[in-house]
């Protein structure tokens, strides 16, 4: 009888079990992780112009910037005029409530300008704008 007694005695000694503790911290850990919003960059900076009626577009997700010497650049990559439209196509794909929102360097071609724009909506994505400098 007395063995049994220490066999409990030694288990509750003090020794705590942190097996609860490490689950709630992993469970917050994912809680996180998911909620978090991300934000999407297209990869180079760019000048954009001013405009003094621009509004704020919330479910952009694909960015496309176009810089000052005509190169074309989505998500951190840059991408040749004829592929655009691909690359839109698969991106939108992936989400199909997204919108495109093409961010023109200054100094940046309107021919180039309107060629993405145009490569979106061949792509099926109608809700194109283009990004301007906050006033």
């Amino acid at each position: 009888m007395s063995r049994k007694k220490r066999a409990g005695a030694e288990e509750s000694s003090g020794e705590i079990d942190l097996t609860p503790m490490l689950d709630v911290v992993f469970i917050m850990l994912i809680f996180f992780i998911v909620t978090a919003s991300f934000i999407k960059e297209a990869g180079v900076e760019v000048n954009r112009p001013e405009a003094s009626t621009a509004n704020k577009k919330d479910n952009a997700n694909i960015l496309i910037a176009v810089t000052a010497t005509n190169e074309i650049w989505i998500d951190k990559r840059r991408v040749d005029k004829r592929a655009v439209r691909s690359v839109v196509e698969r991106m939108h794909a992936e989400n199909p409530k997204g919108a495109v929102v093409i961010q023109a360097d200054k100094g940046s071609n309107t021919d180039t300008v309107v060629s993405v724009l145009d490569s979106s909506r061949a792509a099926g994505v109608y809700d194109v704008s283009l990004s301007t400098e906050d006033s």
